[in-house]
């Protein structure tokens, strides 16, 4: 992929992440080209490589829109996630070194930190250290394939979104989980592991599907844009 549709992918995957590019919504490419600085080739690269990963879909119009998402493709993500996120707990309870959990223990004092200031939750700081707990934790777990196959899973918008419906309280119990599995990991109980990170799975997918009931509810009944 160029550099110009990597330019592109970027800024159209950031604004879908945040919401400003909304579930539904059309996008057009010479919309997309004046906002991100290229020319439309780019783009319609980028969008190619965003169907395929299903950030956005192509209606019998071939028109692009961005993935809307039903309560049954949540699940289905957040079980593959159970699945395989399991897994890769259960290996790295049996393969962790004490480095590697003293890494995961200071990411997971990092993000206690980020929670709780006396200014205010530190949302992007919870992020960041939430991403280096996963991403340590499946990379320990010493599979190329499990790390290729969660790779791809991590990034889907239902994943990334879902810390955004947190509150705070939603939070800290996240990161009391967290600590949990670093005791699972350091005693190398590796059906401990699983069982927490099973849990700390289902109970970010009641969380999400709760998010998304509430905004379909609130979001009215319009049909696509078709111009």
């Amino acid at each position: 992929m160029s550099k110009a549709s990597e330019t592109a992918y970027f800024y159209i995957r950031s604004h879908i992440l945040s919401g400003q590019f909304a579930p539904g919504k059309q996008l057009r490419e010479e919309e997309l080209a004046a906002g991100c600085g290229v020319s439309r080739t780019p783009v319609r690269d980028a969008l190619r490589r965003m169907e395929a990963e299903l950030y956005v879909r192509r209606g019998d119009n071939q028109r692009t829109y961005v993935a809307e998402w039903t309560v049954q493709d949540i699940q289905d993500i957040f079980t593959l996630r159970d699945m395989l996120e399991g897994y890769a707990a259960a290996r790295t309870a049996e393969r962790a070194t004490p480095e590697v959990i003293a890494q995961l223990a200071e990411y997971q004092q990092a993000i206690d930190v980020a929670l709780n200031r006396k200014e205010g939750a530190d949302v992007e700081g919870f992020l960041h250290y939430n991403r280096a707990f996963h991403r340590l934790l499946i990379e320990t777990a010493g599979s190329e394939r499990l790390t290729a196959l969660l790779a791809r899973l991590l990034q889907q918008p239902i994943i990334v979104r879902t810390a955004l419906s947190y509150d705070v309280a939603d939070l800290l119990q996240s990161n009391a989980e967290h600590k949990m599995l670093v005791a699972a990991i350091t005693a190398k109980d590796p059906e401990w592991a699983r069982a927490i990170l099973s849990g700390h799975i289902r109970r970010a997918f009641h969380v999400y599907e709760a998010a998304h009931t509430r905004l379909n509810a609130r979001r009215p009944n319009e049909p696509p844009e078709d111009n």
